[in-house]
């Protein structure tokens, strides 16, 4: 007898969750009789009665499904998507897929090209620093060692 009671409680406390969230989730324009805070309410302060009153009475059932603009997700996965392209020529996908390799091969290609580039830009600039820096070293120890010349540069 206590089994009954515990399944018939929990039962009970299961439609009276999916009721309650039911009734929070429905759209407003799909509430029929009274208003969606008003059926919240009757579903929060009689489980039972207001449970069985939602389903029966408050819900529209008829109601036509949402649509993509509302937020409803596709009926179908996107590979099974009508109208999808499927590989009709082995050998014209082959070349396709050659083809693109290729261009990514020479993106490649001229990435690194253009990359060994500016190393090598970068290096002769640097070269060039040091050689400039090494000249007004040179000069400067050069001017120094000078008899005569003005102390203090």
């Amino acid at each position: 007898m206590i089994k009954l009671e515990l399944v018939a409680g929990v039962i009970g406390f299961a439609l009276w969750v999916y009721c309650l969230v039911d009734a929070i989730g429905t759209p407003p324009q799909r509430v029929k009789h009274l208003p969606k805070a008003a059926w919240i309410v009757l579903v929060l302060l009689f489980p039972f009665v207001g449970s069985i009153a939602w389903l029966a009475l408050g819900r529209d059932r008829g109601a036509r499904p949402l649509t993509r603009s509302q937020g409803a997700a596709p009926g179908f996965p996107e590979y099974e998507r009508p109208g999808r392209m499927a590989a009709g020529d082995a050998g014209r996908d082959d070349e396709f897929l050659r083809q693109v390799r290729a261009r990514a091969e020479e993106q490649r290609r001229r990435h690194e090209r253009a990359r060994r580039e500016e190393a090598a830009r970068e290096e002769a600039e640097r070269q060039r620093l040091r050689a400039a820096r090494e000249a007004r070293e040179q000069g400067r120890s050069g001017s120094e060692d000078e008899p005569g010349a003005p102390a203090g540069g």
